[in-house]
Formats: C-alpha cells, structure tokens, sequence
C-alpha cells in the first residue's frame, strides 16, 4: 500500500474512469450495522478537487450512508480495477449531506446527471488516499447500464418520491435519523 497527498494524476484518472465504487460507513455504537453499499449510476460522481470526492445520491431502499455521516461523518471510498491493470484506490474522510433542500443543492447536482429521484448530494472532504496492487480482485467484463431506477421514481413523481422516502429513508436500520428533511405538506400521513 501506498498513501499519497492528494487525489491528483494517475490516481484522479483511475478514480474518474471507474463504473463504481464502494462506499462503506458505520454508526459509533459498537452495536450498530457497518453499511457498505455499491454507487455506480453514470454521470453520478466525480472528483471535486484535490481533496474532495462527490456523488449525487439517489432515493434507494435505505438511507445508511446519509444517517451515519449524520451521526459521525466517517466514511471510506473504494474503487476497484475490475479490467487492465490491479489496482484498488481508497478514499479516507469526512462525509457531509447536502439535501435537495439546502442552499448549496443546486450548485452542486449541477455537477451531475439529472437523475429522477435525487435525495441529496454527499461530499467527502478526504484526508486519506491510498492504493493497493488489487491482485486478489477478479477480472470482471462491463456489460452495460440498467435502465431501472430513473424510470422507477419519475413515475412516482415528485409527491410520490417524498412519500418514498418518507416511509423507507426517515431512519437507519439502527434507527438514527436520516433522511427526514422532506417536508411534510400535501403528503398522506406515514403509516
């Protein structure tokens, strides 16, 4: 393993050339879940600069990553070589959850896709990079996209998407508030 300054060269090109990576988070009671969740929608992340990695974070059955970063900002980044040469880069940071309904919102989803059922975007302001030789990591071939999630929630509509999360992103499974910043007007009660 190799640590470096900044997330800048060769290192910003693997980064930007990855179909996904991995996320992991944990809450600070020692009996709460680690989550690990896979991102990979197209035109969702990027690196911001030298020191700060984003990605537009889509509605999704759970809301782990956005109830610990919350709770205690920490957060690990991982991309992984699954073609051409071995090579695994990991980003070290502080998370931050920037809502569809803050101010800095809109600047910042600028940077993306429009992706139908964006909650929020989450950036990472890193103070740790790395790499590793990725040798145990399979060789993997990328067959394409699927075209579920934007169709999904733009039929569900703005109204339908809050209602969404408002039933399945309002806390974690440990039950650390999450996503809980829809407002609440012209939407039936949650049951």
């Amino acid at each position: 393993m190799k640590l470096y300054e900044r997330i800048d060269g060769r290192l910003r090109q693997f980064v930007e050339r990855q179909q996904m990576f991995f996320v992991a988070t944990a809450p600070l009671a020692a009996d709460g879940h680690v989550n690990l969740s896979p991102r990979g929608v197209p035109g969702t992340f990027a690196v911001l600069d030298e020191h700060t990695f984003a990605w537009l974070d889509g509605t999704g059955s759970g809301s782990e990553t956005v109830a610990h970063l919350r709770e205690n900002g920490r957060i690990t980044l991982m991309f992984c070589a699954f073609d051409g040469p071995p090579n695994i880069v990991r980003l070290h940071g502080t998370g931050r959850v920037v809502t569809r309904y803050d101010d800095e919102y809109a600047a910042l989803a600028g940077r993306f896709i429009d992706l139908p059922g964006a909650r929020a975007v989450i950036v990472v302001d890193v103070d740790r990079v790395s790499d590793s030789c990725g040798w145990g990591v399979p060789l993997m071939s990328y067959d394409g996209e699927r075209d579920i999630i934007g169709p999904y929630f733009e039929r569900k509509g703005e109204t339908g998407q809050r209602q969404f999360r408002r039933t399945k992103n309002r806390t974690s499974i440990d039950g650390l508030p999450a996503y809980d910043v829809d407002p609440l007007e012209d939407l039936d009660p949650v049951p």
